[in-house]
């Protein structure tokens, strides 16, 4: 059986990305291609809905799949757990489900799977993100995920120790670790965890070369989990095993706004 699926965002590098995913796989068609200023009442007829438009936009995308009774698969970036904890009893009361993937990469995810094991045995963690200069929101959904997850991890040993955070220069926090924000020609994403305790550090480095070949496992590995989800989930993460275990992050918990083709991930100590 075919799910017809509407791309919102579609137009956008991301929402091409999936687009070209929908179409090569079997199983998927595409069913409406909106963009960010288009009328949802486009929605209507499809299966499943896939979000990549913009932050503004994407929570009318979500609720108005919700109304609709179809589950989304949400792209986009800028949703935190705060303001994904809204969505979840609409979600539950609609026998909907609703997927929200900060990052399709999986070099990505196993980068922020692995600064949360890290996360116990060092005191100071900070991230350094960055993306190119259109990228509209800040800090990136993928910052904000892996923050999230070593908050999550470090509670049997408290917050991330962050001196002078009341400075701005010293980054937003979120879940109590520093995120630096850079938004640049010449970069596609970029992300470094810097761990640090008594006499040594670990950065955790993950870059995105070339994003149609970096995503495209990820949004097939999404599409097929978000057709049946119920509820909400959130991370690739949850659908892979990549044998690093990770703490559950509390959805609604205190948030202030491999070798994979296409993508390089290392990890280096010094």
């Amino acid at each position: 059986m075919t799910t017809r699926v509407a791309i919102v965002g579609g137009t956008g590098k991301l929402g091409g990305v999936i687009r070209e995913v929908v179409e090569a796989e079997d199983g998927y068609e595409v069913a409406a291609v909106l963009g960010s200023q288009s009328d949802l009442a486009e929605l209507d007829g499809a299966d499943l809905v896939v979000d990549a438009s913009t932050p503004a936009v994407s929570i009318d995308v979500v609720r108005a799949a919700i109304d609709r009774g179809l589950n989304v698969l949400v792209g986009t970036s800028g949703w935190s757990n705060e303001r994904i904890a809204l969505v979840r009893p609409l979600a539950e009361a609609a026998g909907t489900g609703v997927v929200f993937i900060p990052n399709f990469s999986l070099g990505s995810v196993i980068g922020s799977a692995l600064a949360a094991a890290a996360a116990p045995f060092f005191p100071s963690i900070e991230i350094v993100e960055a993306h190119r200069d259109t990228k509209v929101d800040s800090p990136s959904g993928t910052a904000v995920r892996t923050a999230e997850l070593i908050a999550a991890a470090r509670a049997d040993v408290g917050p991330v120790e962050s001196p002078h955070v009341d400075q701005r220069a010293r980054g937003q926090r979120v879940a109590s670790v520093p995120i630096h924000s850079l938004r640049r020609p010449g970069v596609i994403a970029r992300q470094e965890t810097v761990l640090s305790g008594a006499g040594e550090s670990l950065t955790i480095v993950h870059d995105t070369i070339d994003p149609t070949t970096a995503y495209a496992p990820g949004v097939r590995i999404a599409l097929a989990a978000a057709r049946e989800a119920r509820g909400v989930t959130i991370g690739l993460d949850s659908f892979i095993d990549i044998g690093v275990r990770t703490r559950p992050v509390e959805t609604g918990a205190p948030v202030s706004d491999g070798d994979v083709s296409g993508q390089v991930a290392s990890a280096t100590s010094a």
